[in-house]
């Protein structure tokens, strides 16, 4: 078995692997995918020198509808009860994954996961469990640093069953910082909606650790069209920011009395701010994809904001190929148009739905 193993929504299969066919073609790979509806994952069948390669150049922030992806070492269908570890110690053992990816070990991490799926969290219990023994017999085999390191490629154990497990690997900066590509995040109980952690988790997406304190911070400026009740403003709040709340809609009390929200009770799409010294633009409304993206454009271009986060609702069928075209013409506009050059991102979050969040900023 070799080829690449894709995290993904339940019920968004078909898109995570028509993505993967475009992307890795890019790259000169032509594999195929299986998968099977509301499953998790994909899996995208290539030779394992190409898997290795892909897992290195098919860059991760760049895919929309997959979360993480390894490049599969072997896989078990048939793990005794009575020891596990061994059994995956003897796969790895194979000539073959020894002579391909030889220089993937020692590996500096295990991730021990499952799907997205309500078996998966069936299972998440016994992996935890499971971690510790098999981080130990992973080490005995040569397969892991003594010590964890970033420096390192990262194993990942993804169990479809208590006796089937997928084993591959991840390179350090090409992968999810987050196990199963999920930031861990807890609904504030003082929050107007649970939107707001759509936003939280954009933050962290889209904005680099090492750059959060420098661009987002205390005493910025920003906006929230369509903001009402305020989960997304809430977010905005929370860190200090100075916030125009633009809906026709009643906005939380709680945010109003923080004297950090002014409520702006017009129509998102025709407000515009009278002064250029916006940060972040963010936008939750339930619009038509194409008429928010093309806002959000016009005020990046304007120069009425640095930085803006939207979402963009998807259709009920062919979702992959209307995000592609929703993003080229972003793309496309922004090429036309712009001054400089753009950065611009887009992911399914774990808090989304049936939509897609955007990021767009100048660089």
């Amino acid at each position: 078995m070799s080829g690449l193993l894709a995290y993904c929504r339940p019920g968004f299969e078909s898109d995570c692997a028509a993505e993967l066919q475009d992307k890795t073609a890019v790259h000169g790979s032509f594999g195929y995918c299986q998968t099977k509806a509301q499953q998790g994952y994909v899996i995208y069948r290539c030779a394992a020198e190409e898997a290795e390669h892909l897992a290195k150049k098919l860059v991760l922030n760049e895919l929309i509808f997959t979360r993480q992806f390894i490049a599969i070492l072997a896989e078990v269908d048939d793990l005794p009860s009575e020891d596990r570890v061994s059994a995956v110690q003897l796969a790895l053992l194979d000539e073959g994954i020894q002579e391909t990816f030889g220089g993937i070990k020692p590996a500096g991490e295990l991730r021990v996961e499952t799907p997205d799926t309500n078996d998966g969290k069936e299972l998440s219990k016994f992996c935890r469990k499971f971690t510790v023994p098999l981080r130990q017999g992973l080490r005995k085999a040569g397969w892991m640093t003594t010590k964890e390191s970033d420096r390192r490629p990262t194993l990942h154990a993804f169990f479809l069953s208590s006796r089937h497990v997928v084993i591959g690997f991840s390179f350090s900066f090409n992968q999810s910082p987050w196990l199963m590509g999920i930031p861990r995040l807890r609904a504030p109980s003082d929050a107007p909606s649970r939107s707001t952690l759509k936003l939280d988790e954009a933050f962290q997406v889209f904005v680099p650790a090492h750059e959060r304190e420098a661009r987002i911070s205390s005493g910025m400026n920003a906006v929230d069209l369509g903001a009402a009740p305020g989960g997304w403003t809430y977010q905005l709040v929370r860190r200090g920011m100075m916030v125009q709340a633009v809906d026709n809609g009643p906005m939380a009390e709680s945010l109003m009395d923080t004297g950090q929200v002014k409520h702006i009770k017009e129509d998102g799409f025709k407000y515009r701010p009278k002064k250029k010294n916006v940060t972040w633009l963010v936008c939750d409304m339930v619009e038509k994809p194409a008429r928010v993206g093309e806002l959000m454009t016009g005020w990046i271009l304007d120069g009425d904001c640095e930085e803006a986060i939207f979402n963009l609702k998807l259709p009920m069928k062919r979702r992959y190929a209307a995000v592609a075209e929703y993003m080229e013409k972003i793309k496309q506009t922004l090429a036309e148009q712009g001054r400089g050059r753009f950065e611009v991102q887009a992911k399914q979050l774990y808090h989304d739905r049936e939509e897609i969040t955007v990021h767009i900023r100048g660089v």
